[in-house]
């Protein structure tokens, strides 16, 4: 198993470290404070009492509490005492329907991913009284002792598909989808690095309560290797790069593609945009790009809509490939921002492997500034294994670019193609991408087209 570093427990959310301490088999973990849950689940002291040592399930918190406040209490007139009791009851009553509420929303968070957002259940409110409240905390302890060694000795294999939230199924008949399918947790994704193909094997536990699928509990191996030496390897960050020198050929008609193949030419790692005014065609550009790669089979092509038209996400989405996400202008930065940074996550992994990806972002500047340079800085050409190419609109030029397409409007608005505007256009180091007659031709066009503009 993947080794649980304390610092990515600590940015996971409760939902997920539930479902961690779920998996590992934890007695009572749904007690646990978030800290404490940690400690427990990395085996540090404090791990959780059994369920079963507490008499009416009760912890001691909440057995010293009124004793507690008894004392504060002054005795002035029965109406005030009457009146504190009932609002310490209260208060009591709110704690632990809060808690109820905590464990219901990391139960319905984990059987909503595995049921792949067929439909979002809807369980009722806090139980009715307080004993009904302790039985049903003792069955979800007894349920979560149910899996053992049974559970364990049902190993999965199959083949990964990531989910747009983060999660995965493990596909035992791949393509399709079935019955038999195996979920695992966004944590598991983020702690293995796993992507859509990866081959994977691990122990696996039976569905409980309104589950639909089983759960992996660990990841053994991956593609063949453990799990642990997969983990444990470089850094997508820390591995040496080179200037991007394999040129994407796009294989075009299109008088605007032709153009930005030869004029401004795009590598594999690449750190690219289109840039342009408004109504420059910058978004049908990137339409054009997709349409002339996405049948390549030696490239992983992944697409991001942020801050799009509404009209633009359907025609987005009855292309050649289905949108990672598609955000529309009204959401908010943020979300724009963590859509654009999963997709870029799953690429990096990709590229880490030996893979090529292409990532298309249409369009930075939903992004805050920060965010957007970050996606386009994490496209490298990795010297020793794959390579991210990313490919995004935007009104102008972050910084730190490869290749700068940009567009012409005045050309876009009368139907006169290409609509490239070559002056504002560069590659860097051209000559790795066309050769070197091929860059002399680049500086030559260029010329003439500003000779041309003045």
């Amino acid at each position: 198993m993947a080794v649980l570093e304390r610092s990515e427990l600590e940015a996971s959310p409760l939902s997920d470290l539930h479902a961690i301490a779920d998996e590992v088999g934890l007695d009572g973990f749904r007690r646990l404070r978030k800290a404490e849950l940690i400690d427990a689940i990395l085996g540090e002291p404090g791990e959780p009492k059994d369920a079963t040592d507490s008499t009416d399930g009760v912890d001691e918190d909440e057995e010293e509490r009124p004793a507690r406040t008894r004392r504060r209490r002054s005795p002035r007139s029965r109406r005030a005492s009457s009146t504190a009791a009932k609002d310490e009851g209260g208060a009591e009553d709110g704690s632990e329907a809060e808690a109820s509420s905590d464990s219901e929303e990391s139960d319905e968070a984990s059987s909503g991913r595995a049921r792949r957002g067929r439909g979002r259940g809807s369980r009722a409110g806090s139980p009715a009284s307080d004993s009904s409240r302790r039985d049903s905390s003792r069955k979800g302890d007894e349920r979560s002792e149910e899996p053992g060694a049974e559970a364990a000795a049902r190993i999965a294999a199959g083949v990964v598909e990531v989910l747009g939230n983060g999660s995965a199924f493990l596909r035992v008949d791949p393509p399709e989808p079935s019955d038999d399918d195996v979920y695992i947790s966004a944590a598991q994704v983020r702690r293995c690095e796993l992507v859509s193909g990866d081959r994977v094997t691990g122990p696996v536990r039976t569905p409980r309560r309104s589950e639909r699928y089983p759960s992996l509990v660990r990841i053994d191996t991956i593609n063949g290797a453990s799990a642990d030496a997969v983990s444990e390897g470089a850094r997508y960050e820390d591995l040496p790069v080179a200037w991007p020198s394999e040129r994407l050929a796009l294989d075009s008609k299109d008088p605007t593609l032709e153009a930005i193949e030869w004029l401004t030419p795009l590598g594999r790692g690449s750190r690219a945009v289109i840039v342009g005014s408004r109504h420059s065609g910058k978004t049908e550009t990137l339409r054009r790009v997709l349409d002339a790669v996405s049948a390549r089979e030696d490239l992983e092509v992944s697409l991001v809509l942020a801050g799009a038209r509404p009209e633009e996400i359907q025609d987005w989405q009855e292309g050649p490939v289905a949108p990672a996400a598609a955000l529309s202008f009204a959401a908010s930065v943020d979300s724009q921002g963590q859509a654009v940074e999963r997709a870029i996550d799953a690429a990096k992994r990709v590229a880490t492997r030996g893979g090529h990806a292409l990532v298309l972002i249409d369009t930075l500047d939903a992004l805050n500034p920060h965010a957007a340079r970050k996606a386009l800085a994490a496209a490298r050409n990795l010297r020793e294994g794959g390579s991210l190419t990313v490919l995004a609109t935007a009104s102008h030029a972050f910084g730190g670019e490869t290749t700068v397409i940009a567009l012409d409007a005045t050309l876009a608005s009368t139907g006169r193609e290409p609509i490239l505007d070559l002056v504002n256009s560069a590659t860097l180091k051209p000559e790795l991408l066309v050769g070197e007659d091929g860059a002399k031709a680049v500086t030559e066009a260029r010329a003439a087209a500003v000779e041309a503009a003045s």
